[in-house]
């Protein structure tokens, strides 16, 4: 397992059964980077790996 499981596993405990719009949560990344900028990197390649998830692969 990885450290970063433990987060994930918390999120789905607490917000599990909530829906949020994709509006939503670019916010809250937004906000999470302006308050975490050394995350910028690592927040902006999550954003661009679900962004691109339905893409036909080459």
């Amino acid at each position: 397992m990885y450290f970063t499981d433990r987060g994930i596993e918390e999120l789905a405990a607490r917000r599990g059964e909530e829906e949020v719009s994709i509006d939503w949560l670019a916010e809250q990344l937004r906000t999470f980077v302006d308050l975490n900028p050394e995350f910028e990197v690592p927040v902006e390649r999550l954003a661009t790996w679900l962004a691109r998830l339905d893409d036909d692969e080459d």
